[in-house]
């Protein structure tokens, strides 16, 4: 019987880690069973476990690759101003709000990831840090630390609106949240950087 090397097992994982991100990003986490994420990838169930452990080592792998992949092309932008408009406005574009399998892991799997356990969550934490480093880089203006407070706000607000946008039955009214967050996501991105105030917690 011919044995497969390891180009070819790594290739295998690869497609296993892309096809299942898209079905997790359309259906959700739980919306399939190993039987349909190996039979996207072209696999059987018996294959699955030689390259995972678990349904949720898989989602933990999924959830890295997925914010590498999205920091990767982040970080292919030159910094400034322009880059910053072009990364807004496809983000919170028609075209990404439609196609959720191709998007953002964090618009599409953020309240799932939240109820997930450590080893995920864990996942997530690593690579949306890495993220909000690449886009706090197209945001610096030689203040290292207001570029990051700002890259946090940004994805942020561009995560909720989008996830708002998705939500509603309203095209229309979808079609000015996309607008409206556009224009407030740049003005988080240029304007003066107010200090954050400690939220009084006797008052929230």
């Amino acid at each position: 019987m011919a044995r497969y090397g390891t180009d070819h097992k790594e290739a295998t994982r690869r497609r296993m880690i892309e096809t299942a991100g898209r079905r997790f990003k359309s259906d959700g986490l739980d919306g399939s069973g190993i039987s349909a994420l190996v039979a996207d990838a072209g696999l059987t169930n018996g294959a699955f476990y030689g390259h995972f452990s678990s349904k949720d080592d898989l989602i933990a792998h999924v959830v890295g690759a997925q914010l590498a992949a999205q920091t990767a092309r982040i970080a292919a932008l030159p910094p400034g101003r322009e880059s910053v408009r072009d990364f807004v406005n496809e983000y919170l574009s028609p075209a990404h709000r439609d196609d959720v399998a191709s998007g953002c892991p964090s618009a599409a799997l953020l309240d799932e990831i939240s109820r997930c356990d450590e080893t995920i969550r864990r996942a997530y934490t690593d690579g949306v840090r890495t993220l909000m480093a690449a886009v706090g880089r197209l945001l610096d203006s030689g203040d290292e630390q207001e570029a990051n407070a700002r890259a946090v706000g940004l994805l942020s607000l561009l995560v909720a609106s989008l996830q708002a946008a998705r939500a509603v039955t309203d095209r229309e009214l979808s079609e000015h949240i996309l607008l409206a967050s556009r224009a407030s996501a740049m003005t988080l991105a240029t304007a003066p950087l107010q200090p954050a105030t400690p939220i009084d917690q006797d008052s929230a």
